[in-house]
């Protein structure tokens, strides 16, 4: 499937692509049916080329899934000789003892053996409910099926998007072209995520690669703050899983990333983190929060964390609630040095509350900006010039049915 241009955007030569990882040259993706889910595809396959450079972002949760584990350990001696990842939904495989080891590895080396590879140069993921002992039997089976079905372009990429979701309503993908003199580049990715997202990585997973050379050096240098400025600030719940990941693919070499690499990439993260938020679990809004004239960018995103992931913030969007004193207090419990004389507060570029706690707009016009699906709030620390922003969704009636209900 030959990718389609949607848009040339203002930075230099990035121009935007549909159909995420599949525009990817050297890449061939697969989803399938593989039983642990009643109908829906529920296992991936992406297979490279050439030798791939990995990065890697993983959860911060002291309980880490079996797959991550053993990732970890295979990129600490195969990080630049990695071929191909494996990602089953419906099942996390974690806090599953020393049988969800085994499954891990034995799901690395049944796609090892299928694709002529080592078996440590296979990442293998897992998402879905915690503490169910992995299917590896039907796992095993749908191996040979994906491995047959594996092809580049979007339509495989969407095939894979699909099979690694949970609660996720809509495959997640997005795909950059850019340009190093006359030399084109793509960076394309793929995630999911809906439920248990918060700051610091969430229950998300994100795969992306691109067919510029590096090193695996070079590339997580340029992936550490991607994740920091993206995926890490989105909250859909608060919670943090315990499988979480980002992972990140370049052909393997001793070179630098080419310009425009950090902007491509960027671009990348920004959309799906954004998409896990549209897609939050029972979300009916978007909220944007822009934290302005801070005195530096880590009490920013500090502050901007605090106002997303905060419950009473979430629920008075959903009823369109122009309860402000919930953004500010949230904002201050951050701790991260307000000034409390200083702030003011901006609804979708309207002013709302000025200097001095001067309610500007009448409840009124504020429950209109509100009845928005997509919000954006704009705090003004008032003592400095950094800034952050975080991305998060209103909390409803609906996450409580699809989380009260989520196992039975």
């Amino acid at each position: 499937m030959k990718p389609d241009v949607i848009d040339e955007l203002i930075l230099p030569r990035l121009v935007a692509l549909r159909g995420g990882l599949g525009n990817v040259p050297g890449v061939r993706l697969a989803g399938v049916h593989a039983g642990i889910k009643k109908r829906k595809r529920d296992l991936a396959l992406i297979a490279f080329d050439a030798p791939q450079a990995c990065a890697s972002v993983i959860t911060t949760n002291e309980i880490k899934a079996a797959p991550l584990l053993m990732t970890r350990d295979s990129l600490k001696t195969h990080g630049s000789q990695m071929r191909a990842l494996v990602c089953n939904s419906g099942c996390a495989n974690a806090c599953t003892a020393s049988k969800g080891e085994r499954d891990a590895r034995a799901t690395a080396r049944q796609a090892a053996a299928l694709l002529g590879i080592p078996k440590q140069s296979v990442v293998v993921s897992s998402t879905g409910v915690i503490g169910v002992p992995l299917p590896i039997d039907r796992i095993s089976k749908s191996l040979e099926r994906a491995a047959e079905d594996l092809e580049a372009g979007g339509e495989a990429a969407y095939d894979a998007a699909e099979a690694i979701m949970t609660t996720d309503r809509v495959p997640k993908l997005s795909a950059y072209a850019f340009y190093d003199g006359d030399k084109r580049y793509v960076v394309g990715g793929i995630a999911k995520g809906s439920g248990m997202i918060s700051p610091s990585m969430a229950t998300m997973l994100a795969f992306i690669a691109t067919d510029a050379p590096m090193s695996q050096e070079e590339l997580q240098r340029h992936l550490g703050p991607c994740v920091d400025a993206s995926f890490n600030m989105i909250s859909v719940d608060g919670d943090m899983s315990t499988n979480d990941a980002v992972y990140a693919f370049a052909p393997a070499s001793d070179g630098k990333a080419p310009a425009h690499f950090a902007a491509a990439l960027r671009k990348v993260c920004d959309e799906l983190a954004q998409a896990m938020v549209a897609d939050g679990e029972g979300a009916t809004k978007t909220l944007s929060v822009h934290v302005s004239s801070a005195s530096n960018e880590e009490q920013a995103r500090t502050i901007a964390r605090a106002v997303i992931n905060s419950n009473l913030v979430k629920t008075a969007f959903f009823g369109e609630d122009p309860n402000w004193g919930r953004i500010v207090s949230a904002a201050g419990a951050s701790r991260a040095g307000m000034d409390p004389e200083k702030w003011s507060l901006y609804v979708n570029d309207l002013l709302w509350v000025d200097v001095g706690a001067v309610e500007v707009l009448s409840e009124a016009e504020a429950h209109r900006e509100l009845e928005h699906t997509k919000v954006n709030v704009r705090l003004d620390l008032g003592i400095g010039h950094a800034s952050a922003t975080g991305w998060g969704c209103d909390l409803s009636r609906d996450y409580v049915r699809i989380n009260a209900n989520y196992r039975t």
